[in-house]
């Protein structure tokens, strides 16, 4: 099994791409040890030293590592981690884990403006932060205004600002005249 790996424009992640199917449809997001019960390569990749976020795509894992621990000191073993997980035969989630379509439901008046808004994110906005080793999401909207949750990669990035603000607003305002501004917000 060869494991490629690629930067991604938050210096503190990492995606690791396996040649294999990660998730057969959604996303799943691991902010800490502690939401990883419901996955054995989650659970064996945040049992590596220094490692703070885990998220999986469609076929790839983005890592999240600690701010004082260097790449070349922990690459190995969550390359190691991956690699011992698909040798293993079990599989990436456990059967009774949810694995999430990402977008909040919404209900109220606002239901087509809604709808609009999701479908850009699902077709123009989600399959450029994946390729970035991320997921964004609709969380809700409210007066005009879009919430959206940024996971993976996207999350803490130092750039998620001016993609949230000069990107994917934009966007939005372009083809939807009733978005005004749009906000993240932590889940």
């Amino acid at each position: 099994m060869f494991i490629q790996t690629e930067s991604t424009p938050n210096p503190a992640t990492l995606k690791f791409l396996p040649g294999q199917t990660v998730l057969d449809a959604g996303t799943a997001d691991f902010p800490s040890a502690e939401t990883a019960d419901k996955s054995p390569l989650a659970t064996r990749i945040f049992a590596v030293s220094g490692v703070e976020g885990v998220f999986f795509g469609n076929d790839f894992v983005t890592v999240t590592k600690a701010e004082n621990v260097e790449w070349d000191h922990i690459k190995p073993a969550i390359l190691g981690a991956v690699m011992e997980h698909y040798q293993s035969g079990q599989p990436v989630m456990a059967s009774d884990a949810e694995q999430s379509s990402g977008h909040a439901e919404h209900t109220g008046e606002d239901g087509e403006i809604v709808n609009q808004i999701k479908e850009l994110l699902d077709s123009r906005v989600r399959p450029a932060v994946a390729q970035d080793g991320g997921d964004i999401t609709f969380h809700g909207f409210d007066r005009g205004v879009v919430y959206l949750h940024m996971q993976g990669a996207c999350a803490n990035c130092p750039s998620s600002t001016l993609t949230l603000k000069m990107g994917i607003e934009n966007l939005l305002r372009h083809y939807i005249p009733e978005v005004i501004e749009v906000r993240p917000v932590a889940v």
